[in-house]
């Protein structure tokens, strides 16, 4: 990487190093639980048969999980935080224009997690007192929004090991059992075969299913090594990062599916508060959702650091969770889908191209090497993925966007440097 007057940021040090296998773990299992994964997972119906969902689910999970956590190895290995890593693997001043992506989409997913803890709330509040209120949205809004500023300042560390770790965890798992258990057991007694035999309506191809449900992992890459960077080792960042979400995103997303299977309509939050007892499991999902909003309200502040100086990570913070909670109260939850393909097409390849460069990154973060102020092969890589990935929505749509944009920007990096090293 050509020489410039900004050197990279410097890597956490040793004794921040706290997270181990465990913390790592538990902390994307968390993550990667959520109402939103769920109501993604009900999207696949009915376009998908049951059967072709539930591939779609286990592939999309293991591919999605897998990319996040060799990221989340690269960002322990380097101590940096994910705009860092961009930085490094697009030069000091084009690297801000992902970053400044980034940001944006870290506002609007924490707006998104505002708005579904919104209307879970609302629908809770509705089915325990039987009383439905103009002023439950915006004051639920209100109130969710409160506590995420509250949480912001708190340390991030502390949340993870002292109350993810050893009490959020534990609850989370019991209300994700009783739900599967509800669900499964609805299933049984209306017949496995009935509802697997059930042929999708065709509107939505098996690649198609495989972006949506890539789609949740990849949102996360953008944030993994804010955090991976605090693991005491490599192998346990990654193996942590893997094993969490993969068992969450596939929990999830089934669960979803499930619901639509057993309740009428396509609303998801009304199917859960129709299972037995599905108002305490809701409730205590809602109460997780939390810990996502967090997530995405941490790493955008820690991004934003890469273009605001002079105010501290959580004064950013607060700054951008005010942001959010405006956003939210004119948020239609419909949107979403559109919003993480969209993502998508921008993250999967830029995270493609920072694979290909995994050793060079690596390298530069180690020597703290100054930076160009422009990467020319890594940013010609990732326009082309970034085209891939619409010029398959358009062409092949069956064929799915992810994948071939993922692989594209991977091998085009991998060629092009090899090409410029030579020359």
């Amino acid at each position: 990487m050509a020489a410039s007057a900004q050197n990279t940021a410097p890597s956490i040090p040793a004794h921040e190093r706290v997270f181990g296998f465990r913390d790592q773990m538990a902390l994307w299992f968390s993550l990667g639980v959520g109402l939103l994964v769920m109501q993604v997972g009900a999207y696949l119906m009915p376009g998908l048969s049951p059967g072709m969902a539930a591939l779609a689910i286990i592939i999309g999970s293991v591919l999605g999980a897998a990319i996040l956590a060799t990221t989340a190895r690269l960002g322990q290995e380097t101590g940096q935080s994910s705009a860092g890593l961009i930085e490094l693997a697009f030069g000091s001043a084009f690297g801000k224009v992902p970053v400044v992506l980034n940001v944006i989409q870290l506002l609007g997913w924490t707006a998104f997690e505002i708005a579904i803890m919104r209307d879970s709330s609302v629908a809770v509040f509705k089915q325990w007192t039987g009383v439905e209120s103009i002023w439950a949205a915006p004051l639920t809004t209100a109130l969710w929004g409160g506590i995420l500023l509250l949480l912001m300042l708190g340390s991030m560390t502390s949340l993870v090991r002292r109350f993810l770790s050893r009490i959020g965890l534990p609850l989370v798992v019991l209300s994700l059992l009783w739900l599967t258990y509800a669900f499964v057991s609805s299933s049984a007694a209306k017949g496995w075969s009935e509802l697997f035999s059930a042929t999708g309506t065709g509107e939505m191809s098996f690649w198609s299913g495989v972006d949506l449900v890539i789609a949740m992992p990849i949102s996360w890459l953008p944030l993994v090594a804010d955090y991976a960077r605090y693991g005491r080792s490599a192998t346990g960042a990654q193996n942590g990062t893997f094993l969490g979400y993969v068992i969450a995103n596939i929990w999830c997303y089934a669960l979803g599916v499930l619901v639509i299977l057993n309740q009428p309509g396509d609303d998801l939050v009304t199917g859960l508060l129709l299972a037995q007892f599905g108002l305490i499991a809701l409730s205590l999902i809602i109460l997780d959702e939390l810990d996502n909003a967090y997530g995405d309200l941490h790493s955008g502040a820690v991004s934003s650091e890469r273009l605001v100086e002079g105010f501290s990570l959580k004064s950013r913070g607060i700054v951008l969770g005010i942001v959010s909670i405006v956003i939210a109260s004119v948020l239609p939850m419909q949107s979403i889908e559109p919003f993480l393909l969209m993502l998508s097409s921008v993250f999967v390849p830029l995270f493609g191209v920072i694979l290909a460069n995994y050793a060079q990154i690596r390298s530069a973060s180690h020597h703290q090497a100054t930076l160009a102020p422009i990467n020319l092969v890594p940013v010609l890589a990732w326009i082309i993925g970034v085209a891939t990935y619409h010029g398959a929505a358009l062409w092949a749509p069956d064929w799915g966007s992810a994948l071939p944009s993922l692989i594209v920007s991977f091998v085009i990096a991998k060629l092009l440097s090899q090409f410029s090293n030579k020359a």
